[in-house]
């Protein structure tokens, strides 16, 4: 049975999770993996096979909006040991709250959902399959944009992602690839719904990157991607050998940033691009640009109608941060008639050493 974790924010917390195929996830998820020998029995002649497997060590960490910190926050993820790993991010629609829906429910419930779906004979281990399986059960009120990724052991990364939470693979000091989110119009992302008029997994976004042993994955909600630029991304992660002391580090940059009235975020600095700018006078004076709450149907704003737009500083809201690196396991079997013999992997003699 593979290791699942389906998580809400509710205080600000990291946690590691390392899973290469022949270490086990300890219960203590803050505790080193411990060691694991694979016992290889004997067959009738003498082989020797040597088989690497690429597998994820990931950390999280959440930090919610500090007005949803009691209700901890409105976002959702899950990690999976399942073959390779399985990491996702599911981030609820604020605005349902203006109907009197916790947003926090769909997200939760879709994530709860997948987490159980990973191993379906059906979802072929496809993220895409997996969202629309998840979205199929899903039974609350609400929206949430997503983003699934499962590693494969040969090292395929297969993606699927609907909406503005996002992905990076770090490749030394450099992104390597970058999910782009889907939006309708500014601030108003895709988002799978309990509504007929949301979208579907036949939206997503589907993408396959061939990854590294070394390689660092940083998956999150647009907490993370509106408020930090993708060279303090990678420059953070370099910076960091573990991987739950990297997802903590970038959150609270994420968080520093959100509340700096004065950083030029990639989130302000987008809002610009789309054609809205702070007035020459307000400029002056050092304002900063109201405006309305952008409704249409179904689809909300990440902030309610008593929020304003701000076209200078950070953008306010749950962020949710997991970073996986890719690591490297070796099944190796030395097999001889009438034997058994224990076999340490790669990652095994490393721990000890």
């Amino acid at each position: 049975m593979a290791m699942v974790t389906v998580f809400r924010a509710s205080i600000s917390r990291s946690l590691p999770y390392c899973f290469p195929n022949l270490l086990s996830s300890s219960s203590n998820r803050n505790s080193a993996p411990k060691k694991n020998k694979l016992l290889c029995y004997a067959a009738s002649s003498h082989t020797k096979t040597i088989r690497s497997e690429m597998s994820f060590c990931v950390g999280t960490h959440m930090i919610p909006h500090p007005k949803k910190v009691e209700r901890g926050g409105e976002d959702s993820f899950f990690v999976s040991d399942y073959n390779g790993g399985v990491i996702a991010v599911a981030d609820g629609v604020s605005g349902w709250a203006e109907r009197n829906v916790d947003p926090s429910l769909f997200p939760q419930e879709l994530m709860a959902n997948a987490s159980c779906l990973v191993g379906d004979e059906e979802v072929s281990y496809d993220p895409q399959i997996l969202i629309r399986k998840a979205h199929a059960a899903t039974s609350a009120v609400g929206s949430a944009t997503v983003i699934v990724a499962m590693l494969e052991a040969n090292g395929k990364l297969k993606i699927a992602n609907v909406g503005d939470c996002g992905l990076r693979v770090i490749r030394g000091d450099q992104v390597f690839f970058s999910t782009s989110p889907q939006e309708h119009y500014f601030d108003c992302p895709y988002q799978l719904s309990s509504e007929i008029a949301g979208q579907t997994y036949l939206d997503a976004v589907v993408s396959r990157v061939e990854v590294m042993e070394g390689d660092t994955v940083v998956m999150g909600s647009d907490g993370l991607f509106d408020n930090v630029f993708d060279h303090e991304i990678v420059s953070t992660v370099v910076g960091h050998s573990d991987v739950a002391e990297a997802a903590k580090a970038l959150a609270n940059l994420a968080s520093i940033h959100s509340m700096n009235s004065e950083f030029e975020s990639p989130y302000s600095l987008e809002a610009r691009s789309k054609g809205f700018d702070v007035p020459f006078w307000k400029k002056i004076l050092g304002m900063k640009l109201t405006g309305k709450t952008y409704k249409d149907g179904l689809f909300f704003l990440n902030a309610t109608s008593d929020q304003v737009l701000c076209l200078a500083g950070g953008k306010l809201d749950d962020i949710t941060v997991i970073v996986g690196q890719v690591v490297k396991s070796q099944h190796i079997s030395l097999l001889d008639e009438d034997q058994t013999v224990e076999a340490h992997t790669e990652q095994e003699n490393k721990l000890e050493s």
